[in-house]
């Protein structure tokens, strides 16, 4: 099974960006759970990150009949972004979108998903340990 694991903005700053809120790991430890993660459970995965939508949406696009699933972080475009919501329907790869914190506690305008309306799960508030079960659902659910 091959999964494109997609973040979004400012999550290139973990470990900077609001600890307190995101905890103190970097981003780089945050890959290397996505791979030690992946490698457990069989899982081939390509990590992608930017903070621009256009290159989410390029990258979303890619995936079609490359990749078997989409675990996607949309940070800040969660909220906001239809376009990246039309691709996901456009390439219809079964999708875990993922949250570090529980989105439904935060700020009103951070309440809505986009995303949450293609995804087949949303795992919110768990940090790191999101993307392990994220990859765990999909493998147990959609591994050909």
């Amino acid at each position: 099974m091959k999964v494109l694991v997609i973040n979004g903005p400012n999550l290139n700053l973990l470990g900077l960006r609001e600890p307190a809120l995101y905890g103190s790991q970097n981003f780089a430890a945050l890959q290397e759970l996505i791979r030690e993660s992946a490698r457990e459970l069989g899982i081939e995965v390509e990590l992608f990150q930017s903070n621009h939508e256009g290159a989410i949406v390029d990258a979303i696009q890619g995936a079609y009949n490359r990749m078997d699933a989409i675990l996607i972080n949309p940070a800040a475009y969660t909220h906001t972004s239809v376009a990246i919501l039309d691709a996901l329907k456009a390439v219809a790869l079964p999708t875990v979108e993922v949250h570090l914190t529980d989105i439904s506690t935060r700020e009103a305008f951070r309440q809505f998903s986009y995303v949450s309306l293609y995804a087949h799960r949303t795992i919110c508030g768990l940090g790191f340990e999101g993307y392990r079960q994220g990859l765990q659902f999909l493998k147990e659910n959609y591994d050909k």
